[in-house]
């Protein structure tokens, strides 16, 4: 492990200019906006190597410090950073960002922490409802990294974005530390990810990346926190020791999240051009949403979520990618659970098992739900509460995916 590491801390100091920075708007509907993204577009060789959806956090306080740890899925070189203000309502300026590899806790591995640049120059202001990319930072990233992003804002305020249930510790503090190396500046554990929604990196020509949009079961709720073991972890294991062309995996979850409705963040039909869309090399969206349109007793009916379906569809498919189904998992002990609710969620499973409006489709209900009562999950595959599978289930989730569904060739708009 430590040489894995030695390996990933050879990332080269020098830094290059990746070009002015530019506002470049994103392609949406009216229903949709459009967001921008500052800094060099994204190489057309780029692929996402980790994300976590934006959503709207308390509000920010000045010189503060974030030091991130996230754990990456694809190899590659040039590594790029994209920070979010999409929920502010000011600008806010990032005057020091550096990446680096986690030793252990907030510590890094001696030599491994480098300084992320934007256009050229130190700091970037991001305006509020924009995204910005770093330069990339040439060097090889080696795949299932635990990479460590350190940024530090001298002026935020307002409204923060960033990501709430990060199953993962990273570390906060007041000042500027980005550089430190060691941990005695960063002695604030946090539950949450702050401004950082994706990392980018250049891996072998050919290599794509799945994304995967849901709600808390994707979001990773009830696996362990700091092991990594939610179901699209588990997945980008299995992708990384096989003979396929994807590599790179993104978890787009929510906890709370729904199809149609906001509430644990917005909407998916909202965020999807700006979660899911925008990452870069991106060739399937896996979606596995549903349960909490259904459990929310809002008067959703199942016509309502395959609508809801069949827009992500259309619109993943204009995009020119393809779009696998998962089937909604059982949940009844869950104290929401009606037969009402149970209805709707079968209907739902045989519309996306049997309409064809999938690439692809992973049948979760099928792999997690127990043989002598079909509505309730298996308890091995239980994490306690009847709705969010533990570390087994979660595994088995990310077993039962069909590697090469992920690999699919979607029509282009124009074929």
């Amino acid at each position: 492990m430590r040489a894995r590491f030695a390996r990933a801390g050879r990332l080269g100091a020098l830094l290059l200019l990746a070009g002015a920075v530019q506002a470049t708007p994103v392609q949406a509907s009216d229903d949709h906006p459009e967001f921008a993204v500052l800094g060099a577009p994204a190489d057309h060789r780029e692929i996402v190597t980790w994300g976590a959806s934006a959503d709207r956090m308390d509000n920010a306080v000045a010189d503060r410090g974030y030091r991130l740890v996230v754990h990456t899925s694809a190899a590659g070189s040039d590594l790029r950073i994209r920070l979010s203000n999409a929920f502010g309502d000011r600008p806010v300026t990032f005057d020091s960002a550096y990446a680096g590899i986690q030793q252990d806790g907030a510590a890094l591995v001696p030599g491994s922490n480098r300084r992320l640049t934007f256009a050229g120059a130190r700091s970037v202001t991001v305006p509020a409802g924009a995204t910005a990319l770093s330069d990339p930072l040439p060097g090889r990233l080696p795949a299932a990294s635990n990479l460590v992003v350190s940024i530090h804002s001298p002026d935020a305020a307002g409204p923060a974005t960033g990501h709430w249930m990060a199953m993962q510790t990273s570390y906060a503090t007041q000042g500027d530390h980005t550089a430190e190396e060691g941990a005695a500046n960063w002695t604030e554990p946090i539950g949450s990810w702050f401004y950082l929604d994706a990392v980018a990196v250049r891996p072998p020509a050919g290599t794509g990346a799945v994304v995967a949009l849901g709600d808390s079961i994707t979001d990773g709720w009830q696996s362990t926190t700091d092991l990594d073991r939610r179901w699209p972890d588990y997945l980008a294991r299995r992708l990384q020791s096989a003979g396929t062309h994807v590599k790179g995996v993104a978890n787009e979850g929510i906890s709370g999240n729904k199809v149609l409705a906001d509430g644990g963040g917005q909407s998916a039909l909202k965020r999807l051009q700006r979660d899911v869309l925008s990452q870069p090399g991106v060739r399937t969206v896996f979606l596995f949403e549903g349960v909490n349109d259904i459990k929310a007793h809002t008067g959703v009916t199942a016509q309502d979520l395959i609508a809801g379906y069949r827009e992500v569809a259309e619109r993943v498919h204009a995009a020119g990618k393809c779009v696998v189904g998962a089937t909604v998992a059982p949940f009844k002990g869950w104290s929401e659970w009606d037969q009402a609710g149970e209805t709707v969620r079968r209907e739902v499973n045989e519309f996306i098992r049997d309409s064809g409006e999938f690439d692809a489709v992973t049948d979760f209900d099928h792999i997690l739900r127990s043989p002598y009562d079909p509505e309730r999950m298996l308890p091995v595959f239980d994490g306690g509460d009847h709705l969010h599978p533990g570390d087994k289930g979660m595994q088995a989730m990310a077993d039962a995916v069909d590697l090469k569904s992920l690999d699919c060739a979607a029509p282009h708009p124009g074929d």
